[in-house]
């Protein structure tokens, strides 16, 4: 680093210095969401020159969770990719200088970060083991739409499934009422009841999303019943499944896990977007549902990390020498 940079934290939107908000993660807009919503609080960590200019911002989410086991209340926070940076600046001292940042304010009324979705596996691999990170392997699966047509990527025989299911009477499409809306969000905290790890926010956050014109809300409805519903989000050239919620028990033969995620590779696909990203597919388990349902959508799998850091000392030690990678 050439010059002086200082490392800042803001909390409010108000006070937000202009940067650069072409990544929608680490964007005033997701702030501004985060800020106005119950059970999460944000922070746009900074490091600026000394006239005020932003060389590169990161912004983490702290959420407020409830389980019913110990502990019963406790609060995480979230960082989904890097960060932002201009251009002529070393990213990896910059993002190492902002999580120590963030450590330092934070760190002890937090029962962990996170640290997920970075774009290059080993980028910062360093600085974060220096800062007490330690990695958990992972993985991303993304779908390409610019060399080939979703059509062209996926099996005949799930194409034939997804034709009779809307045969049937089935139908996806995006949300447009108050009552869609409430329905998406019970179908998601439903569908994830049983998994703790997974947070869904207040479903205000839902609504804010949509009228941002940042993402998009669908549900595949039958007879009136929403039976699948998904979240994306639209940040540069790409476009990420956020959240996904389905009714396969319920309604085997009309396929809505199917005919959701189909619907939004094909609304990414028609407006342009280069990729669309599945997130929070999981563990590279051999065994893994989830993910060979998305993979057969014709993606690609990508080995990652994703990083935690636990402030209590023995705690962190011990899980870091359980995942020395």
């Amino acid at each position: 680093m050439n010059q002086q940079l200082y490392p800042r934290i803001y909390t409010r939107s108000k006070d937000l210095p202009e940067m650069d908000n072409r990544q929608f993660f680490h964007s005033r807009q997701l702030f501004e969401m985060c800020e106005q919503t119950k059970g999460q609080k944000p922070y746009m960590i900074t490091v600026e020159t000394a006239d005020g200019k932003v060389a590169a911002h990161l912004l983490a989410v702290v959420r407020y969770r409830s389980s019913w086991f110990p502990p019963y209340f406790y609060m995480h926070c979230r960082m989904l990719g890097e960060g932002v940076y201009e251009v002529g600046y070393a990213q990896t001292e910059l993002f190492e200088l902002m999580l120590s940042t963030l450590k330092e304010k934070m760190l002890r009324r937090l029962l962990y970060i996170e640290i997920s979705n970075i774009s290059q596996k080993m980028f910062g691999y360093k600085e974060l083991r220096r800062q007490g990170f330690f990695p958990v392997r992972w993985m991303n699966i993304y779908n390409s739409l610019h060399s080939k047509t979703p059509e062209e990527r996926i099996t005949e025989k799930m194409f034939r499934r997804i034709t009779v299911s809307y045969e049937r009477g089935a139908v996806t499409k995006e949300v447009e009422t108050a009552a869609e809306e409430k329905a998406l969000t019970r179908l998601l905290k439903q569908h994830n009841f049983l998994k703790p790890k997974r947070f869904i926010p207040h479903p205000s956050f839902f609504h804010k999303l949509q009228q941002s014109g940042n993402g998009k809300l669908f549900v595949t409805k039958y007879k009136e019943h929403v039976i699948g519903c998904s979240v994306c989000v639209f940040s540069g050239d790409n476009a990420f499944l956020w959240y996904t919620a389905f009714r396969r028990k319920s309604y085997v033969r009309l396929h809505p896990d199917l005919l959701t995620v189909w619907h939004a590779i094909q609304y990414a696909h028609k407006n342009g977007y280069q990729h669309i990203n599945f997130m929070d597919v999981g563990l590279p388990y051999r065994k893994n549902s989830y993910a060979d349902f998305i993979l057969s959508f014709g993606g690609k799998p990508v080995s990652t990390y994703r990083w935690f850091y636990f402030p209590f000392g023995w705690l962190n030690r011990i899980l870091s020498s359980l995942y020395n990678i």
